[in-house]
């Protein structure tokens, strides 16, 4: 018998000053039965960095190779953000990066993404619309923590810093800048 994901419901109140971006959410996360608590909260915080109407998750590890962990689709259902994570090769990233505007990594699993980064980093400098940020071991931690089948969670972001809180825990996390969009 086939493992069926585990669907989490979320309700985030978001104030992004730096976009000047407001809003109370309530977002569902299906947990694919692979995928780690980690890996689903990163996707969470990736939502909450970039939070827009338009933005969705993807049907995620089960869609195959053909979708991020997010994306934001124009009206002509083409992708204008494309959000991957983990350390995917560079062929992918580069096949993202011809089909949308923009396209944000969130890198982690510090070991193995340094010698990614070491690897594929300088095959990615010439992608202008790129963007790579590192998530800490202790941050993924953290994020782990806060993961609950019902979550309520406070969100507030300036100058690139997230303060995410639940009714037990406060986590500051600042994400570590490997690659920049607009260079």
């Amino acid at each position: 018998m086939a493992l069926k994901a585990i669907v989490h419901k979320a309700t985030v109140n978001i104030a992004d000053m730096d976009r000047h971006y407001f809003s109370d959410v309530n977002l569902v996360l299906a947990q694919h039965p692979s995928e780690t608590s980690q890996r689903m909260m990163l996707r969470l915080l990736a939502w909450i960095y970039h939070a827009d109407e338009r933005l969705e998750f993807s049907r995620g590890l089960s869609s195959g190779e053909d979708e991020p962990a997010l994306w934001l689709r124009n009206d002509h259902g083409e992708p204008e953000l494309w959000i991957e994570l983990g350390l995917p090769d560079e062929k992918r990233l580069r096949k993202a990066c011809h089909q949308a505007r923009h396209v944000v990594l969130y890198a982690y699993n510090e070991r193995a993404a340094r010698v990614w980064w070491q690897q594929t980093g300088p095959l990615l400098s010439s992608h202008r619309n790129l963007s790579i940020w590192f998530v800490a071991d202790d941050i993924m931690a953290s994020l782990a923590s806060l993961a609950q089948r019902n979550m309520s969670l406070q969100a507030t972001l300036q100058e690139r810093i997230l303060w995410l809180s639940d009714d037990q825990n406060n986590l500051e996390i600042s994400l570590e800048e490997w690659l920049s969009i607009n260079k």
